[in-house]
């Protein structure tokens, strides 16, 4: 009898016990979603106490901290967003692991942000308004808070519907709103807003016209040779030696440009000289590598892991050096402001303002990063080393290219645009091969309605982005104007 009561006993105690341990299980579940931001929150706060410790707050404006704040959580939405366009095709081509993605984009951002981010920026956006027509300084740091409150909000909402979008863009579209709310529509600089219309166009065009050309001659000097491991001997010794040059060249012109004057012909020849260093250097290691490899496509992918691995490094230290201004910018302008008394066309950036913009993009993207880099890399179309080696290869081609035209382009419309080039190449490549087959074998193949879904880019995604991309800065320019009426009649 006692030997049965003490089993009924100890059968509701492990009830009890399973009871407490799905309780327990159900509470990680919950809570483990709201550590990302919580940590984001914690630095934003701790990015308003470092405004506090560098300025005299019984001299400046609160403003000043609370422009900190919105600059951090800015930074970490470019960290959650932009940087997946650098890392996405090589963890899509399982040529880096997440971690080491999050790892290497979080050093060369840094890195970047830091070294070759620039002592001077404009206050204003890409030029696009004019200072002289702001009414008062009061005036202009309203403005700025509302532009960098409304970039922040629309490239949050962007990463949480997995839309990557150009945060260059949603800062132009805040100052345009912020501007016009401010000034009128006279103080807009109309042509540059043109160009920069011009280039949602032009960006992902290039980047995916380049990225489809480059595969489409990797097929067709490689992959469909009868020995493709022989041709890979002759050609990626090339390829490498293309990259490397190529990637000289666009740091040089874009990712050094605020330590020293390069021009195009300067980082052209940077690039040649490179070029012919790395060329010089692969041809015995691939070699080595190709050696004993099976005549087989999949024996490709470690001759072209290494070159993609150290782009997507440099990428993110040329998106570094260049877009950390997107969050920092107008924090500088309000700082200068606040401080100055006036509203000067360029401004010099603290180095506390610059730390809080470079950690904030790390810190962004190891906490939401990675969904926007599956995004990018896995669910548009399925890339491998040499479908992501010319995604890489093109936008820093398309940079360089626009720099020699003039023209504004966006890294993060290339990028993507290059994802999409080469899925859309493979659409083709693959449609035309099926209809050679059909027409030798007489046969009918495929239905036409088996064709039709039978798509490598996936059609929902890339109406999504497109659809991100082209209200970018009309949304932003609207939700900046009545961010700027509030701000104002608050502090007003």
């Amino acid at each position: 009898m006692a030997l049965e009561e003490s089993r009924t006993r100890w059968k509701y105690l492990d009830k009890d016990l399973e009871r407490i341990g799905s309780v327990e299980y159900a509470a990680q579940s919950v809570g483990r979603p709201l550590v990302s931001p919580a940590v984001a929150l914690a630095f934003i706060v701790l990015a308003a106490a470092v405004a506090g410790l560098f300025v005299d707050l019984d001299q400046t404006p609160v403003l000043i901290v609370a422009a900190a704040a919105l600059g951090a959580y800015m930074a970490l939405n470019i960290g959650a967003n932009d940087v997946a366009n650098n890392m996405g095709p090589a963890v899509g081509a399982r040529v880096l692991t997440m971690g080491g993605a999050l790892l290497v984009a979080a050093v060369f951002e840094s890195a970047g942000a830091l070294i070759a981010g620039g002592d001077v920026v404009g206050t204003i956006s890409k030029g696009i308004i004019d200072p002289a027509g702001v009414a008062s300084p009061e005036v202009f740091v309203w403005a700025m808070m509302g532009a960098l409150l409304s970039s922040a909000l629309w490239v949050n909402l962007a990463t949480v519907i997995g839309a990557p979008v150009s945060t260059t863009h949603a800062v132009v579209g805040g100052v345009l709103g912020a501007g016009i709310a401010a000034a009128g529509l006279g103080a807009v600089d109309w042509p540059t807003m043109g160009a920069i219309a011009a280039s949602w166009v032009i960006s992902p065009f290039l980047g995916g016209s380049i990225a489809a050309l480059f595969l489409a001659f990797i097929e067709w000097r490689i992959v469909k040779r009868p020995d493709l491991i022989a041709a890979a001997r002759v050609w990626v010794p090339v390829l490498v030696g293309l990259m490397a040059g190529v990637f000289a060249a666009y740091i040089a012109l874009k990712g050094l440009k605020h330590l020293a004057e390069v021009d195009l012909g300067l980082a052209c020849l940077i690039g040649i000289g490179v070029g012919a260093l790395a060329y010089g250097i692969s041809v015995p290691i691939i070699r080595h590598r190709a050696a004993g490899l099976e005549n087989r496509k999949r024996s490709l992918k470690p001759l072209f892991a290494l070159p993609l691995v150290v782009s997507a490094g440099l990428l993110s230290f040329a998106h570094g050096a260049n877009d950390v201004a997107n969050a920092v910018g107008p924090l500088a302008a309000i700082v200068h402001v606040s401080l100055a008394g006036d509203v000067a066309a360029e401004v010099a950036i603290p180095t506390w303002v610059m730390v809080i913009g470079a950690f904030g993009i790390s810190l962004g993207l190891f906490l939401f990063g990675p969904k926007l880099i599956r995004m990018v890399g896995d669910q548009i179309t399925k890339l491998n080393p040499m479908r992501a080696y010319c995604v890489a290869l093109s936008a820093a081609i398309t940079v360089i290219v626009a720099s020699w035209l003039g023209l504004p382009v966006s890294s993060t419309h290339i990028a993507v645009g290059g994802v999409f080039g080469v899925g859309f190449f493979r659409e083709w490549d693959e449609s035309r091969r099926t209809r050679r087959q059909d027409k030798h074998k007489k046969a009918k193949g495929h239905a036409p309605e088996e064709r039709r879904r039978r798509k490598l880019v996936r059609r929902s995604h890339f109406m999504t982005i497109v659809a991100a991309w082209v209200v970018t800065v009309p949304a932003t320019a609207l939700l900046s104007a009545i961010l700027f009426l509030v701000i104002g009649a608050i502090a007003g």
